[in-house]
């Protein structure tokens, strides 16, 4: 009876495709998580950080294993002689990917602001993995573009992972420059004392000192009251006056930002600080430049910082608040408004008006420049750790995240150290990774929600349709055909910024299959108000077919047999009509 069961048990389960007890042990041992690729071509743990070495090794996985999805090429070379490498994300087998409208992001342009290179990664990885699972997926990649940068600065990125450094440390790439101004350059930088791979903090017991430890927590320093006698001072991050200025780490790498190097409204370092020779005058910028250039299809773009759970755009400085105008500032906002929606603990808000001012920007040279819609995606922020907005910094709610959970992986303890200069110190305190970097059980969560943004993004750059063409018989063998050309998106083929300064050429529409007696853009079709064109009319030049709007075409023809109607957008892709 037992023996008979377990045949019928067998052969139900067969026929339901469930196998047999032995068949059961190669079965999946999981159940699927939604939204998250369950089986992927490509094994990555997004729940830590890459050096520049080990993001090449996953990008050149995703494009071997997706070779229809992904496509892997240099835009450049860094200073220190490395490939900036991009991944354009796209189905290749559905049109050229270089004519459909596309969606530019990069990340950790400022070296120590490292995950916004997982973050553009991620995305890419999500992508591929995902086309087989998810119609909308498969549709974006059909419609749409990614070009994928995962690292601007990929020397320094292995600087802050490899070398000790603060959380803050550097910031720029690697060219050295003379910071202190004594005709020497780089001769004073960080010094690892207790050789951890982090420059954390010195303190020495002083009778002046204005801080003591918390008796309840000896790893937090408390300033002591007015009246108050305290225990320490505070000497700075570890290290040494190696050049004998009475200064300690004043001359490392010389400091530069690349955030200040482009070629919008830039200025000089005595106006701008961190401004390097002229706009470009990094090698890792002008080779994104000179890419963006090349790819006028680039309709919206996205860079990744560091810290603050921001969603922010421009303008960097008050001076050129008249650059976005309200067309394009209503576009912006719906976008940005959305993405507060997606990233809990994250603000939409403006460079100049809510940050600070920025001149010589990324964002602003892509919107200003060459009229893209541009974010920049500021991201780890406190209210990850326990939703509350205590915000960067919080001494408190710091500790409470190394005690509860980081357990105790955060922080370095004090230890004594005697030193050539201040006599005995302590070293101790937080370390690189922690603070501005998301710890890693935070990391994929805010990557999936910030690479949802860009998408919403990307799906709301033009995507253009021919429908409604009508024709009227006028007699002779002439007829008139009328052609309406829709934007299905938000966005139009053409930004204000890109209309005021010419930065693109026009949208063609163009008959084909028919002779052409005239063509003419129809402005009022009510009341029979057109605008002819009178060179060429079987190729019409459009200005702009705005967002989730519809302009119309007409043309006068001989000729009975079929045609066809083609729109050519250099944002807003291609579309065909055929009768």
């Amino acid at each position: 009876m037992k023996l008979k069961n377990w045949i019928y048990s067998a052969a139900l389960g067969a026929a339901l495709g469930m196998g047999t007890g032995f068949e059961s042990q190669a079965q999946e041992k999981f159940f699927r998580a939604i939204g998250t690729p369950h089986e992927p071509k490509v094994e990555v743990s997004w729940n830590r950080y890459y050096t520049y070495e080990g993001l090449v090794d996953i990008m050149q996985k995703i494009a071997k294993a997706h070779p229809d999805l992904a496509k892997l090429e240099s835009i450049g070379k860094s200073f220190e002689g490395r490939e900036i490498y991009l991944l354009t994300i796209s189905d290749m087998k559905n049109g050229d990917a270089s004519r459909k409208p596309a969606m530019y992001i990069d990340g950790n342009i400022h070296s120590n602001e490292i995950q916004g290179s997982e973050f553009s990664l991620y995305t890419a990885w999500y992508l591929t993995e995902m086309h087989k699972d998810l119609d909308f997926i498969k549709e974006l990649l059909a419609d749409k573009t990614f070009y994928i940068v995962p690292t601007i600065n990929p020397d320094a990125r292995n600087n802050f992972m490899k070398e000790p450094n603060t959380p803050h440390s550097p910031r720029s790439g690697m060219i050295v420059l003379d910071n202190d101004g004594d005709g020497e350059a780089g001769e004073d930088g960080f010094d690892d004392l207790n050789n951890d791979g982090h420059i954390t903090m010195m303190i020495r017991k002083s009778p002046t000192g204005r801080y003591i430890k918390d008796p309840m927590d000896p790893r937090k320093l408390k300033m002591v009251e007015i009246d108050e006698k305290g225990e320490y001072e505070m000497l700075g991050y570890e290290g040494y006056d190696r050049d004998g200025d009475g200064q300690v780490n004043e001359d490392g790498i010389g400091y530069y930002d690349p955030n200040r190097d482009w070629g919008w409204k830039w200025q000089p370092d005595y106006i701008q600080r961190g401004a390097y020779k002229y706009p470009f005058s990094l090698p890792e910028n002008r080779a994104v430049m000179e890419f963006v250039m090349k790819h006028p299809n680039i309709a919206g773009a996205q860079s990744y910082h560091n810290y603050g759970g921001m969603i922010l755009r421009g303008p960097g400085a008050e001076e050129d608040l008249d650059t976005y105008n309200r067309e394009d500032v209503r576009i912006y906002d719906a976008i940005g408004k959305k993405g507060e929606e997606m990233i809990p603990g994250y603000r939409y808000l403006v460079v100049y008006k809510d940050l600070y001012s920025v001149f010589g920007g990324e964002l602003d040279w892509f919107y200003g420049g060459r009229g893209i819609y541009t974010y920049t995606n500021e991201l780890m922020t406190s209210y990850l750790y326990f939703h509350k907005n205590a915000g960067r910094g919080n001494q408190d709610e710091e500790m409470d995240v190394d005690k509860y959970l980081t357990f105790g992986d955060a922080f370095v303890n004090w230890e004594e150290y005697d030193h050539p200069q201040f006599g005995t110190i302590e070293v101790g305190g937080f370390k690189k990774n922690f603070g501005r970097a998301h710890p890693g059980f935070l990391l994929e969560q805010d990557a999936h929600r910030n690479m949802a943004f860009t998408i919403y993004h990307a799906y709301q750059t033009p995507k253009l349709s021919v429908s409604d063409v009508k024709e009227r018989d006028l007699g002779g063998g002439v007829k008139e055909i009328t052609a309406t050309i829709f934007n299905e998106r938000i966005m139009p083929t053409h930004s204000s910024q890109d209309l005021k300064y010419n930065i693109e050429r026009p949208d063609y529409v163009t008959i084909s299959g028919a002779s052409v007696i005239t063509g003419m853009i129809v402005e009022d079709e009510d009341f029979n108000k057109v605008k002819e064109q009178k060179h060429n009319p079987e190729r019409i030049a459009m200005k702009n077919i705005p967002g989730m709007n519809a302009t119309k075409v007409r043309w006068i023809v001989t000729g009975n047999g079929n045609y066809s109607i083609k729109v050519d957008s250099a944002k807003g892709g291609l579309a065909e009509w055929k009768k």
